[in-house]
């Protein structure tokens, strides 16, 4: 019967309280909910995400006979930092958000994400946040905090700051984790994503909360450069019970770098023979104009409620599955 709804009115109960909870925290600090567009007519560069569009006839520049391409949001990011440099204080978001990949356990092409931006807040300060909020949520263990060299070192014995292609090349063949593919590519950071993705994060956040920070600059394009050490960004991820939660920057705010970083997304896009995408101007602008230091955190609101309810695929959280949208 595929009428009928993936997700019991039981747990839609239970999922309806998380929310309060979410909306309750952040009333107590003072941070004000917005709503941003979910379709736009720009989208991102990154060459791991691709978004899902559709046409539009009808914007006041759209040629007669020629539809407009519109996008709809990966993520509301781009559009709360106008918000931002448009005068507004802290802001979250709890949003739908949609990406063109395949649908899975722990994946829905259509999902909730909850976004938020602290003015004068470090990774640090946000990361502390973020694990106060899973507290609330979740309970249990306080989080764990870990860098990215730290984790690598510990759990592959390689500093990923300093390997060779063919030390990242040699630890996949340690783990059976190589492919053909993998090395015909010739780029280490994608070695290093693989390593970390496929032997490392299943190691982590088993028992409680752990974060993981200070990325390599190459997989940051919209964080600040870390001061302390140019080779990373101030980036972080959270991981727990086996589910990526949260993903989150102290932002660049730097418009000229900020276009740099696109166009070397979109150079790595052309050499994998991606689709090369426009950058957002009304971004870039928006950076250009004065954007506050601030730092910015994305947490999928899905995943987060199949841990505080223990459920095993995210479609028992979801309404309707994309298989019976």
């Amino acid at each position: 019967m595929t009428w009928q709804s993936t997700l019991t009115w039981q747990n839609a109960q239970k999922r309806a309280k998380i929310l309060q909870k979410i909306r309750q925290f952040f009333a107590e600090r003072n941070v004000v909910e917005v709503e941003t567009p979910a379709l736009s007519q720009s989208t991102v560069t990154d060459v791991y995400l691709d978004a899902i569009s559709c046409k539009y006839d009808f914007l006041a520049d759209s040629p007669a006979d020629h539809s407009t391409e519109l996008f709809l949001q990966t993520s509301p990011e781009f559009h709360m930092k106008r918000l931002l440099a448009s005068g507004y204080g802290c802001i979250y978001s709890i949003a739908k958000a949609f990406r063109h990949e395949e649908a899975g356990r722990f994946h829905n092409p259509e999902f909730t994400m909850l976004e938020w931006y602290r003015i004068g807040f470090d990774q640090f300060d946000l990361m502390s946040e973020v694990a106060e909020l899973l507290q609330v949520v979740l309970g249990g263990n306080k989080a764990l905090f870990s860098s990215y060299q730290d984790i690598f070192m510990q759990k592959v014995s390689i500093d990923p700051l300093t390997a060779s292609f063919s030390e990242l090349a040699e630890v996949l063949n340690k783990y059976d984790k190589s492919a053909d593919w993998l090395i015909d590519m010739n780029d280490a950071d994608l070695l290093l994503q693989f390593i970390f993705t496929e032997i490392i994060e299943p190691t982590i956040g088993l028992d409680q909360p752990q974060f993981i920070y200070d990325f390599p600059i190459a997989q940051a394009s919209l964080a600040k450069r870390s001061t302390d050490d140019p080779r990373v960004a101030q980036r972080f991820e959270c991981y727990y019970r086996g589910i990526e939660l949260v993903n989150g920057f102290n932002e660049l705010t730097d418009a000229n770098e900020q276009q740099v970083r696109f166009e070397e997304d979109n150079a790595k896009r052309a050499v994998q023979g991606l689709p090369v995408k426009s950058i957002d101007k009304n971004f870039i602008d928006a950076l250009t104009h004065g954007l506050p230091q601030c730092s910015g955190v994305a947490l999928g609101i899905d995943r987060l409620v199949m841990l505080a309810i223990d459920v095993k695929n995210i479609s028992e959280v979801q309404s309707f599955s994309i298989e019976r949208a």
